[in-house]
């Protein structure tokens, strides 16, 4: 019976050592519980009159870069306006989204948390 035990416990431990850093490993690669959400204000000449092949190859930039940085940003949605693109982003601080904007090759001239939103649906409440 000892003999069993003690052939039973290295195998044991082995399999509760590789759970352990598979937990650890998932972990690491999930998503984070809170990112904020940001507007960033990106000061780009004549944006309005971008094609959309230049608006898909600067999407495929972007996404690009968030895939390389991981989890702890990623892009919701933009605006194009005449010289300017509005980006609403969720991130875990401000230093990712000025990280993204650098890596990307793209300005990030203003960033600001959004802190709530409202809209006509809010009136109601």
């Amino acid at each position: 019976m000892k003999s069993i035990v003690k052939g039973i416990a290295p195998l044991a431990l082995l399999l509760f050592s590789s759970s352990l850093l598979m937990a650890q490993s998932s972990k690491s690669k999930a998503k984070p519980e809170t990112l904020k959400t940001y507007l960033i204000e990106r000061d780009i000449p004549d944006a309005g009159k971008l094609t959309a092949e230049q608006l898909k190859a600067i999407s495929q930039k972007s996404v690009g870069v968030l895939k390389d940085m991981g989890p702890g940003i990623e892009w919701v949605q933009s605006y194009v306006t005449g010289d300017k693109i509005f980006c609403v982003y969720k991130a875990e601080n401000e230093d990712l989204i000025r990280e993204h904007a650098k890596k990307g090759g793209f300005p990030a001239n203003v960033i600001t948390e959004i802190t709530g939103n409202i809209s006509p649906a809010t009136a109601k409440k």
